[in-house]
């Protein structure tokens, strides 16, 4: 048997997720090169996407979605650089969670739609343009042929919904709630998982996926144990309100080592990473002009 031709991707994007703050063009693209630098050393070939940087523009609405053109662009970028590899499997470091849509929409066609995609996410991703302007909302979505037309247009060979399991998805919007009622989606709550990762191989073995990918927002995981991540900033007062992560890290551990034993992981993205210390530290340190 060959070995698996891997490719690693950075892509720092944060226009996807920038919903009129100031924080996601600070903070998304160095949690993106944390990851990478974070990661096990690997001999598969890395590349940095292309990825506007933070100036502290207005952000612009086009077609009622916040970055529009831009985050096309940079999907399609990700993706040129996919096809020129034509890898195997594609490890993604990111970046808000639209960083998911190229190298997962290649896998599906790579594999014939075949692929199992598990999406691991407090927040299912798939809101529209008309009830939300940032992007990274869209994600899943847009993976199934909904979500953003355009960006969805980019997806030649779209999940189907039997293909799609969402894990740790919980307290949903209406809007969600009937989306995922609506396409039938299967999800599987956080407290599901306290005991088994039954729910989720058995699933796995049931649909006979062969190979899969995994999308890893990183807000599924319980805050106790992990704080960088979008609910929490040291230094604000009023915290973001949504959906919050109830998996604790070592149980999400196990969950992936028990897919890989029952599936081949062809894909998988890390997504929404926010260093917020990290963030706190390196503007502190760039604020001595000694250290220039």
């Amino acid at each position: 048997m060959t070995a698996k031709k891997t490719l690693r991707l950075v892509m720092p994007q944060w226009q996807g997720a920038d919903g009129g703050m100031a924080y996601p063009g600070r903070v998304y693209p160095l949690g993106a090169r944390l990851l990478h630098f974070l990661a096990p050393d690997s001999e598969a070939p890395t590349v940095l996407v292309p990825v506007e940087p933070y100036e502290g523009l207005p952000r612009p609405i086009e077609d009622k979605v916040a970055w529009h053109s831009v985050v096309l662009r940079q999907a399609r970028a990700a993706r040129h650089i996919i096809d020129a590899h034509t890898p195997d499997r594609v490890i993604m470091f990111g970046g808000d969670c639209l960083v998911s849509q190229a190298p997962f929409a290649y896998l599906n066609e790579r594999y014939g739609g075949t692929v199992g995609l598990l999406w691991i996410d407090a927040h299912p991703d798939v809101t529209t343009p008309d009830v939300y302007e940032a992007a990274h909302t869209y994600v899943l979505g847009n993976l199934l042929g909904h979500g953003d037309p355009a960006l969805a247009r980019e997806v030649a060979v779209p999940y189907r919904p039997e293909q799609v399991l969402l894990v740790g998805v919980h307290d949903t919007h209406t809007n969600e709630t009937e989306t995922i009622n609506r396409l039938g989606l299967r999800t599987i709550p956080p407290e599901a998982l306290a005991d088994s990762n039954s729910p989720v191989t058995d699933w796995i073995r049931e649909h006979g996926f062969k190979q899969v990918a995994i999308h890893f927002d990183l807000d599924v995981l319980e805050m106790k144990s992990f704080r960088s991540q979008f609910h929490w900033n040291s230094l604000e007062e009023v915290k973001i309100q949504a959906a919050d992560g109830r998996i604790p890290i070592p149980r999400f551990t196990q969950l992936i080592q028990d897919i890989a034993t029952v599936s081949d992981v062809v894909g998988f993205s890390f997504a929404e990473h926010l260093p917020w210390d990290a963030y706190h530290l390196k503007t502190m340190m760039e604020s001595f002009p000694f250290m220039r």
